[in-house]
């Protein structure tokens, strides 16, 4: 199975109030630490919802706005055009994850997200078109209303995973 990782960057980071992918963690910024963890466990890896230069990025699809969702319509239509059979979803904004993660979403098999943070999940790219669909007919625009509707399992963690939402979120981590 070829699995293409999607780092989900489109939000508008207002409760940071700076572009908090850009903020750092130690000597690496946000975005910097979840390219690398996403890297080293998938074939390939897109950045959706943002463009640097030297990753390979797309816009969130079918328009900007619709918050994760739209970052992962556009990754699995990426994944189909490309020939992955899976996408492994996680935001730029949760820097510190298990490292055993994507195994254990593996085990579950897709799609599988994580329960209390969806925006990490395994995908399977052929669900493409059905969120394109849904996207355009369904008043819900959230992942936890994707994932019930196509009957997503959800792993259970221990603990929760980090997210960054605020300068303080940041400033705990970087106290460790």
């Amino acid at each position: 199975m070829t699995v293409l990782g999607a780092v989900l960057a489109g939000g508008e980071s207002r409760r940071f109030g700076s572009d908090k992918l850009a903020a750092r963690l130690g000597d690496q910024s946000l975005l910097d630490h979840a390219l690398a963890w996403v890297r080293s466990r998938t074939d390939a890896v897109v950045l959706c919802g943002r463009d640097v230069p030297g990753i390979a990025s797309v816009a969130d699809w079918p328009t900007p706005g619709l918050g994760p969702l739209g970052g992962l319509a556009a990754a699995l239509r990426f994944a189909v055009e490309h020939g992955h059979d899976a996408v492994l979803s996680i935001p730029g904004d949760t820097p510190v994850l298990p490292d055993s993660l994507y195994d254990q979403l593996r085990a579950i098999g897709a799609p599988a997200f994580v329960r209390g943070c969806p925006v990490i999940g395994l995908w399977p790219a052929s669900a493409a078109a059905g969120l394109s669909a849904w996207i355009q007919h369904s008043p819900d625009r959230s992942m936890r209303g994707w994932a019930r509707t196509i009957e997503a399992r959800a792993l259970e963690l221990a603990e929760p995973i980090p997210n960054v939402n605020f300068v303080a979120d940041l400033a705990t981590l970087n106290r460790g």
